[in-house]
């Protein structure tokens, strides 16, 4: 299987989810997300819900030329909302390419957020993909969080939504920018790294350690991310805290590996509560 058709399909936890580097086709989503395909709403949902599957949308999206390249969706314990529950769609514009022969490091995208079970409104947000490690990146406060309640005309709300977080993209451009001019110090860069394990370990029992350090955090997994900017930490502490696998210890003290952040929701918050430190610190060296 050649590099432009390569898939990637992870099941962490509570989440399956496809990425491809070619546009996914609707037999593709099916398989990883079928609940994007329901023909009807949840019998929870009341009369005042208005119900237009997500693939109606997505179909209107893509006559925008708006392109999925990633499927997610939450696993539901619930019996008989399986086919109703979260899931979520990466897409890029055709001004962005499939990534085939792309100038760039990184990819705009567009983030769609939805269930039928009444979980969640339509929401979208923008997105950043790092190709070298496939980071999943979600932008924090410098762009749109566009939510679309369950009534009146959904798919041109969509669409329109859409467009509103493309324009977003310069700013996140001079924000991306900004992190790669900004070298950090070994200090620095722990500080952050330090930041970033409070916010993922928030629940954590109070003066206890973490199971896992800053150190290895900002551990690089490729060669590509060896770095001293401000971006590069970003981009190590990100992969490390979201994908896991790291080597720690339970409060019991058990030896134990991290596990992969496998929530939708616990993904998306983390990701932009990650950007936005990075920002901030961005902030402070300039």
């Amino acid at each position: 299987m050649n590099t432009h058709t390569r898939l990637a399909t992870r099941f962490a936890g509570t989440t399956r989810s496809l990425r491809s580097e070619t546009v996914l086709d609707e037999q593709q989503m099916r398989a990883v997300a079928p609940s994007i395909f329901a023909e009807c709403k949840h019998v929870s949902r009341s009369e005042r819900y208005t119900y237009i599957p997500t693939i109606d949308v997505l179909r209107g999206l893509r006559c925008e030329g708006f392109e999925p390249f990633m499927v997610a969706q939450g696993r539901c314990r619930a019996p008989g909302k399986e086919d109703f529950t979260k899931h979520l769609i990466r897409l890029r514009h055709a001004r962005d390419g499939d990534g085939a022969a792309r100038a760039r490091p990184e990819a705009h995208e567009i983030i769609l957020i939805n269930s039928h079970d009444g979980a969640s409104s339509y929401q979208m947000l923008a997105g950043v993909l790092r190709f070298v490690c496939l980071n999943s990146l979600v932008v924090g406060d410098i762009a749109h969080d566009i939510r679309i309640p369950h009534k009146g005309n959904i798919q041109g709300e969509v669409i329109e939504g859409a467009f509103r977080v493309l324009e977003d993209f310069e700013t996140i451009d001079a924000s991306t920018e900004g992190m790669k001019s900004v070298t950090l110090q070994s200090a620095e860069e722990q500080a952050f790294a330090r930041a970033a394990l409070a916010l993922r370990y928030a629940q954590h029992p109070a003066g206890v350690p973490v199971p896992i350090t800053a150190e290895q955090l900002v551990e690089p997994r490729r060669m590509e991310d060896r770095g001293a900017s401000l971006w590069d930490s970003f981009q190590r502490v990100q992969e490390n805290l979201l994908r896991g696998g790291l080597r720690g210890r339970t409060v019991q003290g058990r030896r134990m590996r991290t596990r992969e952040v496998g929530s939708i929701d616990r993904g998306v918050s983390l990701n932009r509560a990650l950007w936005t430190l990075a920002e901030e610190m961005r902030k402070l060296k300039a």
